[in-house]
């Protein structure tokens, strides 16, 4: 698979079909991505499961955190990697024993060879890219601030699991 680009088809199947998350790397600071990455999809209805040894057995956003993938009880189906890329090998290993299904790598996190272990083992891939902008681009919420989300279009949001809610008012129009 060609890890540079992504249909919008592909990305969307992911977020639709796969709703818990094991997010490796999570932080307690409320300024750091991941911690923004995991409130948003927490608020989009994901189950969103922190990992983070440092912080093993401790809460963020209410979530107790794991050390590792492996002590998690609950089904993982995505594995968001927010560490560098010379840890995607050893962390999509783990993602391979637990039976995930996919492995995401954050935005500047890219490993072909973890890539080619991960689909070698039938995973699904994504590579430097946020689920948390994808969830919003792909919803319709990214233009809503203003951002560029690479569609002009007068149709409804592709996206709209747990989210995104559209009314139709008494015009008829939504």
């Amino acid at each position: 698979m060609n890890h540079d680009v992504y249909s919008d088809a592909y990305i969307r199947d992911i977020l639709t079909n796969h709703r818990t998350i094991a997010m490796v790397g999570a932080s307690p600071n409320t300024s750091r991505p991941s911690y923004f990455a995991m409130k948003y999809l927490k608020a989009k209805g994901f189950c969103v499961i922190p990992v983070n040894p440092g912080q093993a057995g401790k809460e963020i956003l209410g979530e107790k955190v794991y050390a590792s993938l492996a002590d998690i009880v609950e089904k993982v189906d995505i594995v968001d990697i927010f560490r560098g890329s010379e840890a995607a090998v050893a962390i999509t290993r783990e993602a391979i024993r637990i039976a995930a299904h996919v492995v995401w790598m954050q935005i500047g996190v890219r490993n072909d060879e973890a890539a080619r272990l991960a689909e070698a083992a039938g995973l699904q891939v994504v590579m430097n890219r946020c689920p948390k902008i994808e969830y919003g681009r792909l919803s319709g919420e990214l233009s809503w601030a203003g951002v560029n989300s690479r569609r002009l279009s007068s149709k409804r949001p592709l996206l709209g699991v747990k989210g995104v809610q559209h009314r139709v008012l008494a015009s008829g129009r939504d």
